[in-house]
C-alpha cells in the first residue's frame, strides 16, 4: 500500500515529526500554503539558559501577509545574525560526526530561499536516521489556488498515487475518513508523541543518532 505524508516543513521539528519519514513511501513538503507567522516553519524550540525552552528563530525578509512558504527568503544579513546567535550556544559547537559538521555548514550558510534550507535540513536528518522516502514539494505540482484545505491534500494524494495517507495527531480535526475513503485513500494518524526528544536540534548535537532513531520508531504506530 503506497503511503504518502504531506506536511508543512518545520525548522528542526520535534522527533515525533520524523515518524512520517519512517512510515511514508513519499513525503510531500507542503510549501504552497500561506506562511504561518507564529508557527514552527521558521522557529524551533531549544532549551533556555534558565530552564524551560526558548525559540530559535530564522531571520527572514518581510513579505506580504498572504505569502506562501515557497516565497519566503532569508534576510540579507541572515548569515551574520545566525552565526552570532549560534556562537552563544555551547552544544552547537560539536562537529565530531559527519552529520554535525553538515548541520553546522547548513546553519552557518543558509541559502536564499527558506524552503531550500528546510528541505535540505529535513533530508539531512532523515538520511542520518536511515529513512529514505521520496521527497517532493507541493509547489512543484502547480495545483490551482482555488483547491484548498482537505481538497488540496486529496489532490496531492491523487497526483502521488497514494493509497494511504498518514498524518500527525493534530490532523484529526481537519480531515474526514469518509471523504478520504471516497477518494480511495485510507486515512491514518500517528498517536501523540511520548518520546524523549521534544527538542530535536540539541539532540542531534548531543545524543547518539541510533538512540534518536529508536525513539522515533517506538512511536511510529498508526491509528484511525
Amino acid at each position: 500500500m503506497r503511503t504518502v505524508a504531506v506536511m508543512q516543513p518545520y525548522f528542526f521539528p520535534y522527533a515525533g515529526y520524523y515518524r512520517l519519514f519512517a512510515l511514508a513511501d513519499c513525503f510531500v513538503i507542503l510549501d504552497c500554503v500561506q506562511f504561518p507567522r507564529r508557527g514552527r516553519v521558521h522557529r524551533t524550540a531549544i532549551p533556555g539558559p534558565l530552564g524551560g525552552a526558548r525559540w530559535l528563530t530564522l531571520p527572514l525578509q518581510k513579505a506580504p501577509q498572504e505569502s506562501p512558504i515557497q516565497a519566503m527568503r532569508f534576510a540579507t544579513d541572515a548569515r551574520a545574525r545566525l552565526r552570532a546567535e549560534y556562537a552563544g550556544i555551547g552544544w552547537m559547537q560539536a562537529q565530531d560526526t559527519p552529520l554535525r559538521r553538515d548541520l553546522r555548514a547548513l546553519l552557518d550558510q543558509p541559502p536564499v530561499q527558506l524552503v531550500d534550507f528546510l528541505e535540505h535540513s529535513l533530508r539531512l536528518v532523515a538520511s542520518a536516521l536511515g529513512f529514505s522516502p521520496q521527497i517532493l514539494r507541493s509547489s512543484g505540482m502547480q495545483i490551482p489556488p482555488q483547491i484548498r484545505r482537505q481538497d488540496r491534500i486529496l489532490e496531492i494524494l491523487r497526483r502521488t498515487g497514494a493509497e494511504r495517507y498518514v498524518n500527525s495527531p493534530g490532523g484529526r480535526a481537519l480531515y474526514s475518513h469518509e471523504d478520504f475513503a471516497a477518494a480511495g485513500v485510507e486515512l491514518r494518524f500517528l498517536p501523540d508523541y511520548a518520546g524523549h526528544f521534544a527538542h530535536m536540534l540539541p539532540a542531534l548535537f548531543t545524543r547518539d543518532i541510533a538512540e534518536i532513531r529508536q525513539d522515533i520508531l517506538d512511536g511510529a504506530q498508526l491509528m484511525r
